[in-house]
């Protein structure tokens, strides 16, 4: 069983932005039961099959296929749940992590959000200047959540 030990925070800089360049990210859910989320992901010209468990603290059960492109865009324009999740990832080394920054495009439009994966959920991480508020946890911030209830639709933005 794959495992993914994830944290997640707001954005509050645009720094980040000469660090790397982004990649457009398609994204839609067969399932956003959060005791099973499955996903179908385009991001460049690869497909994603992602099957992900129930997040316990930061960890939770992941495991992760690639599909054939046309297969994913068929997954995504006929059966996953509509509306899309559509976003612009970049990827920024820190010293020895990755940061993955998403700009939401569509009803999610406004919301940045940064990710880093670890090896143990105490493990130490240079945090950037662009990092803010950590959202880790908080189900709202979910990508299997923003399209049940988008960003645009949030009463307070944070």
């Amino acid at each position: 069983m794959g495992v993914e030990i994830e944290r997640k925070f707001l954005v509050t800089g645009d720094n980040w932005r000469q660090l790397g360049a982004p990649v457009l990210l398609r994204q839609g859910y067969l399932s956003t039961d959060p005791a099973r989320t499955v996903r179908v992901r385009i991001e460049g010209e690869q497909g994603v099959l992602t099957i992900k468990g129930k997040n316990t603290g930061a960890t939770r059960a992941e495991w992760e296929y690639p599909i054939p492109l046309l297969e994913a865009a068929e997954l995504l324009d006929t059966l996953c749940s509509a509306p899309l999740v559509e976003k612009f990832r970049t990827r920024v080394s820190v010293g020895k992590h990755v940061w993955e920054v998403d700009e939401f495009l569509g009803a999610n439009q406004g919301l940045l959000v940064a990710e880093i994966e670890l090896a143990a959920e105490d493990e130490p991480f240079l945090l950037p200047a662009w990092v803010g508020l950590e959202v880790t946890g908080e189900a709202r911030y979910y990508n299997s959540s923003l399209i049940k209830q988008p960003f645009s639709t949030w009463q307070q933005n944070p």
